[in-house]
């Protein structure tokens, strides 16, 4: 019998903290999910920890979203929804950027399906990526002013 998935994710949580005790800074539960919120400076070294230890295994990143939380600081949030195919498990990692500086690592050298996800947010939020290959638009055309998903761009739109 396979083991639930509150528990699967509970023994993650205690691996990645039994490695480095600074990986985890806080863990929320909401509608009986679990995101591990991650330091900005630990985010390389956790993501390739998950993926590189066997019995974890997540070697699917299906996603990246960005989240813009103005006025409150830390203004962005990232949310990394992790699968391991493997051992049937899912995992949701959050990093959390200020508005004065929102630049977190990329994690193209872990997953490559990181490269597009990456770019939709620095297209749409003005995120950057740093060490990622092609930082550029893929949505917007590249003479647009601005960041049109920010919830401080103007609703009307660039003037």
């Amino acid at each position: 019998m396979a083991e639930p998935e509150e528990l699967q994710t509970d023994r993650i949580t205690q691996r990645l903290r039994a490695w480095d005790a600074q990986s985890v800074a806080e863990v929320l539960e909401f509608r009986g999910e679990r995101t591990l919120v991650v330091p900005r400076s630990h985010l390389l070294r956790v993501a390739a920890f998950l993926k590189g230890e066997q019995d974890l295994g997540f070697d699917f990143l299906s996603d990246v979203t960005g989240v813009d939380r103005f006025p409150v600081e830390p203004r962005f949030e990232l949310n990394y929804h992790l699968v391991s195919l493997l051992n049937r498990n899912v995992l949701r990692l959050r990093v959390r950027a200020h508005g004065n500086d929102p630049v977190v690592p990329t994690v193209t050298t872990i997953w490559c399906t990181a490269n597009w996800h990456e770019r939709e947010i620095f297209d749409l939020f003005g995120m950057r990526f740093e060490g990622h290959p092609n930082l550029s638009r893929i949505l917007m055309p590249d003479d647009w002013e601005g960041y049109p998903l920010r919830k401080d761009y103007p609703v009307e739109g660039p003037r």
